[in-house]
């Protein structure tokens, strides 16, 4: 891998990385907060454990960049972005919720559908996103495959 190469991944990184925040944090803040506190507050940390938060973002946004995002970039696709980025949130979201609804006693089930539809949405937005910003941008552009 050259170096450039190796700056495109970085930039796309960078690039998502400041979508997904500026989105998840909105998205928490505003909307998200008060429903998983109303069904779920007696199993939320006070205060959240932030080195597992950081860490959750910088997986999963490696993971969108990597299996998501560099490919569609390459290809041009932003409709590309939308279907897989989508699909990957269903995957990754499902896998958390689902996961907790069966093996914790008190997680409710009423939180599962509205937490996979988030998972499906940040995906495909910063997916379609980061992918028409790096098109935009030729020097950050993979080469077409």
């Amino acid at each position: 891998m050259t170096s450039h190469q190796l700056t495109v991944w970085v930039v796309q990184y960078a690039i998502a990385a400041v979508i997904f925040l500026l989105l998840d944090l909105t998205w928490l803040g505003r909307i998200g907060r008060p429903l998983y506190q109303a069904r779920m507050g007696h199993l939320m940390a006070d205060p959240p454990n932030v080195p597992a938060a950081i860490a959750f973002y910088a997986i999963f946004v490696a993971g969108l960049v990597y299996f998501v995002i560099h490919p569609a970039a390459a290809d041009g696709s932003w409709l590309r972005a939308l279907i897989v980025g989508a699909f990957f949130g269903l995957v990754t979201y499902a896998t958390w919720d689902l996961t907790n609804l069966a093996v914790l006693a008190d997680f409710p089930s009423s939180i599962v559908p509205i937490d996979i539809a988030w998972g499906i949405v940040l995906s495909a937005l910063v997916s379609v996103f980061t992918t028409l910003i790096v098109r935009a941008l030729p020097a950050w552009a993979p080469a077409s495959t």
